[in-house]
């Protein structure tokens, strides 16, 4: 290493020659008490862009279907034979060619 760059590096952070601080400058400057572009942007969570109204048309079909699929599990289970009574009798007897 050069001997510059040693001593650069021992002499700790470099100086900061405008003495402007940026950390400073955030805290000072805080939340703003009036957005300009507030009344521009409102429309984003209003009306049809409301937070329920984008989760319910992101699935649309979602309710329609469970409700459906519930209904015929409900009907299979009561009203459909399942096909396996019998079905097990004389099935290794006999024998296929």
């Amino acid at each position: 290493m050069l001997a510059t760059r040693v001593l650069r590096a021992a002499s700790g952070p470099k100086p900061n020659i405008t003495g402007f601080n940026m950390r400073h400058f955030k805290e000072a400057a805080g939340q703003p008490r009036y957005d300009p572009w507030e009344r521009s942007e409102a429309w984003r969570y209003e009306g049809p862009f409301t937070r329920w109204n984008r989760f319910n048309t992101a699935l649309p079909g979602l309710g329609i279907g469970s409700g459906a699929f519930a209904v015929y599990c409900a009907y299979e289970y009561f009203f459909l034979d399942d096909g396996h009574h019998g079905h097990g009798e004389g099935h290794g007897d006999e024998k296929h060619h």
